[in-house]
């Protein structure tokens, strides 16, 4: 895991948290399983003690004291005996889940059995059976067909597939006080089913550590919600704190610009304006004497007065005026505009349609705002010239929330991606002749109003220019001023 961004080590802090979580969930888990466990097998030893210890007793009193009395000795090779034996046991462990009864004579023998083929056999005692001969002890062992891990995850267990054995001295009972007495007459061996109880166990145990797993799980998918959104936030911060620093670097070098081209374009101006001023005059004079300088003037005229204009575009760039604010209704204000530029547009083949209410105020300068619409249509209108296709202009506006929105949209060919971002740069044009200060100028218009311009694609194809400003309600008297 790369750890370059912001949040990086956050992440990389939640995936180690998860695993510590997950970890001490997982043995938190198996701990209580466990002691689950031994909680159940420790009152099933209870059980199978007192089964053993209730077996030992019907064994002594209903078979080997009846049988000494009345045989005068054991011999379970007797079939009456081992009968009577067979009895005994079968009475005394039913409804227990005994699997299987082993009893062992003081030579590992087996001298009884509820499968009797194994009567009569050797070498079949274990370890728990020498030791009950040898010291008395009684054992406890699980016997158990399928692994453990295995039976947690995948098998059901079945019926006798978990048991518990127990090994007990089989034991005469001389002496109730003092089991010391009681010499020992053989080792009993109980295997018991203990696979519906150990299934239960094994359900909570799956239940506790999937709870667990999940739980974690979700605390940590939580966090990395969390942490996904605060590295969505802190991108988009650092983005626009990259927008804003750009911006301001810009407009410390537009700034400085600004102020040398502004007193650059004041001395210009007026050494300009003599030479237009002069140049008309002479046309004038030359157009009615048909002087074939006329033409030289009238090409010194044009150009003196394009000059003006781009002259005046520095200026007003470089020393933006400062809007009055008073209301104004953009709904005439387009209505002017779209009339003025009526024959343009048929000259050059293209259709305004309008989709605004009449009547939309805001506060500001009337002059301000028709000039910077006149810059967007007109930008969209040149745009437009010179395609193969109808051309059309789509001017909607409405009031939302407070705010006066307009849309100027066109089918033309649009801006691509570094144009588009490059578009309200000051000096930046894609066209063969321009100053590139159009944009630049709208925006200034539009910001000095407390309004926003942004430039967008038109779903249909074309550009679109976005254009919001605060809306207000005037007075009666203002209303009709503003008309």
């Amino acid at each position: 895991m790369s750890l370059g961004g912001p949040f990086d080590f956050v992440k990389f802090l939640s995936w180690s948290v998860f695993v510590l979580l997950g970890g001490f969930s997982l043995a938190l888990s198996i701990s209580i399983s466990n002691y689950a466990e031994t909680t159940l097998l420790s009152k099933q030893e209870q059980f199978a003690l007192l089964l053993a210890e209730n077996l030992n007793h019907q064994i002594y009193r209903r078979f080997t004291l009846p049988t000494l009395i009345g045989y005068g000795y054991i011999t379970l090779k007797n079939d009456e005996q081992y009968a009577r034996l067979d009895q005994v046991v079968l009475s005394t462990i039913h409804s227990f889940h005994v699997m299987e009864v082993r009893v062992y004579d003081l030579v590992d023998r087996i001298s009884y059995a509820t499968n009797k083929d194994l009567v009569g056999k050797t070498e079949q005692a274990g370890e728990a059976v020498k030791n009950a001969l040898e010291k008395g002890e009684k054992t406890y062992e699980i016997v158990k067909r399928s692994p453990p891990l295995l039976g947690f995850f995948f098998i059901q267990p079945k019926a006798g597939d978990v048991a518990l054995k127990i090994t007990y001295p089989l034991r005469a009972e001389q002496s109730l006080s003092n089991p010391s007495e009681n010499p020992i007459i053989g080792i009993l061996e109980i295997t018991q089913d203990i696979t519906e109880d150990y299934d239960t166990v094994l359900t909570f145990e799956r239940l506790v550590v999937v709870s667990t797993f999940l739980g974690a799980a979700l605390l940590f998918f939580v966090m990395l919600a969390v942490f996904r959104r605060a590295d969505r936030m802190n991108a988009e911060r650092i983005r626009e704190k990259e927008r804003l620093e750009r911006q301001l670097h810009q407009q410390e070098k537009l700034a400085g610009m600004g102020r040398m081209v502004a007193g650059v374009a004041h001395e210009i101006r007026n050494p300009l304006g003599i030479i237009q001023s002069s140049a008309e005059l002479l046309l004038k004079k030359a157009s009615k004497e048909n002087d074939r300088s006329a033409l030289i003037l009238k090409a010194i005229y044009d150009e003196a007065k394009r000059l003006g204009r781009i002259v005046g575009d520095f200026l007003d760039y470089a020393r933006p005026k400062k809007p009055r604010l008073d209301p104004v209704n953009l709904s005439l204000v387009l209505d002017q505009l779209v009339f003025f530029l009526e024959r343009e547009c048929a000259e050059h083949g293209v259709e305004v349609a309008k989709d605004y209410t009449p009547e939309i105020f805001v506060a500001g300068d009337k002059d301000l705002l028709y000039r910077a619409f006149y810059n967007i249509v007109s930008n969209a209108i040149q745009a437009l010239t010179g395609s193969n296709r109808p051309g059309r202009i789509q001017i909607t506006g409405r009031v939302q929330d407070q705010v006066a929105q307009f849309s100027f949209a066109d089918n033309g060919p649009g801006f691509d991606a570094q144009s588009r971002d490059q578009a309200l740069d000051p000096f930046f044009t894609t066209k063969d002749s321009g100053t590139g200060l159009g944009l630049a100028i709208v925006a200034n218009i539009v910001e000095s109003h407390g309004g926003r311009l942004a430039i967008t694609d038109h779903p249909g194809g074309g550009a679109r220019v976005e254009v919001a400003l605060p809306a207000m309600t005037p007075s009666p008297a203002a209303q009709i001023n503003a008309n």
